[in-house]
């Protein structure tokens, strides 16, 4: 399991995170999602350690903390829901809509 860490500022590093986590337990991975579009960052993180105790010590300290100016949100990472597809997305063409000779 991992921690979700949300809130966080757009200039925050791995570095960052690893530093600040460790004082905890050992942090086994970070990982900063980024816009694909941009290439920014979203503004959370995903923080792994090597135990449930390290886990929850890190949650308790840093929940609502404040961190390189921010509130930060931290609790345990939920599993990631499989969104359904919607109908009508790229390739499927029903025809109308194109340029045509007219």
């Amino acid at each position: 399991m991992s921690i979700y860490v949300g809130n966080l500022s757009y200039q925050v590093t791995q570095e960052d995170l690893v530093e600040t986590f460790s004082e905890y337990g050992k942090v086994v991975s970070v990982q900063l999602p980024k816009d694909r579009e941009t290439g920014r960052m979203r503004g959370f993180a995903f923080v792994e350690m090597s135990s449930e105790d390290e886990e929850s010590a890190a949650i308790e300290a840093l929940d609502g903390a404040e961190w390189m100016g921010r509130d930060l949100k931290v609790n345990k990472a939920k599993p990631r829901e499989e969104r359904p597809r919607s109908p009508g997305g790229r390739g499927n063409f029903s025809g109308g809509g194109g340029r045509g000779r007219y």
